[in-house]
């Protein structure tokens, strides 16, 4: 009899028991996950269950989380993307979003630059959390990636991005993403990246403020190797405040753009 236990598949005699599982492979673990769903007793296992064994506060060690994480993006997708580089230039409201995202996904390197640190004004839309007030973000992002995904390579530039340091930051990136509030910066990191890497497809954004439709935001190809997440019009002013839940929106196009980019299909 064949199951799976964390995703990899072991053979058992017929008449094993799920206990007895726990026991002979894994007695210390205290949670376990029978097809998906929490067993707190004890039953006879059938070919092709699924079964998942966890010790509260360890660590999956890096062969299992990545057979873990296989099984749920299917192995041609996994392979693809551990393999990844992507840049994030800012970690505010849209960054964090896009590189949480991406460390879930099990993309292998993220660089991830920002010359910011956490303001309790953040709070109400980037991925930070109280304690982390003061904290440079790129090291706050580094250390919540790090609880997301401990198998990510997260190298960080706490900085201001110019058109002279963005080639040396970010030459070896697969995708890279624009993530800024302000304009001006959005357009330089644009023009400085894409002219000195033209092959190199850039994910940036515009038009996410406020809580307008959520269906208004879109994914597009602005450019060939340019595309624009937004509704291209909703910029934060008085009154129309930047938002968690439309910021996220958006930040989930970026993120989902910059995963079919990597698998070599089209965003829009």
């Amino acid at each position: 009899m064949r199951i799976f236990l964390n995703e990899r598949p072991i053979d058992l005699p017929q008449g094993t028991t799920l206990q007895q599982v726990r026991l002979q492979l894994r007695p210390q673990a205290d949670l376990i996950v029978l097809n998906g769903f929490p067993a707190d007793g004890d039953t006879l296992l059938s070919e092709g269950d699924r079964v998942v064994l966890i010790s509260r506060g360890e660590f999956p060690s890096s062969e299992e989380m990545e057979a873990l994480m296989a099984a749920r993006h299917t192995p041609g997708v996994h392979e693809k993307v551990k393999k990844a580089t992507v840049g994030i230039a800012g970690v505010g409201g849209l960054g964090s979003f896009v590189a949480g995202a991406l460390a879930r996904v099990g993309v292998g390197h993220l660089i991830l630059a920002d010359f910011d640190v956490v303001e309790p004004s953040n709070l109400n839309r980037q991925q930070y959390f109280v304690d982390q007030i003061g904290m440079p973000k790129v090291e706050a992002m580094r250390q919540n990636l790090q609880r997301i995904n401990p198998y990510v390579v997260v190298t960080t530039f706490g900085g201001r991005l110019t058109p002279a340091n963005i080639p040396s930051l970010f030459s070896d990136v697969d995708v890279m993403v624009e993530a800024f509030d302000a304009a001006d910066q959005k357009a330089m990191l644009v023009e400085s990246f894409l002219t000195r890497f033209p092959q190199i497809p850039v994910v940036a954004a515009s038009g996410l403020a406020g809580h307008a439709p959520s269906n208004a935001i879109r994914t597009r190809r602005a450019a060939a190797r340019l595309y624009l997440v937004g509704d291209g019009s909703s910029a934060a002013r008085p009154g129309c405040g930047l938002m968690a839940p439309r910021v996220g929106i958006a930040a989930h196009h970026q993120a989902n753009a910059v995963l079919r980019l990597l698998l070599a299909e089209e965003p829009e």
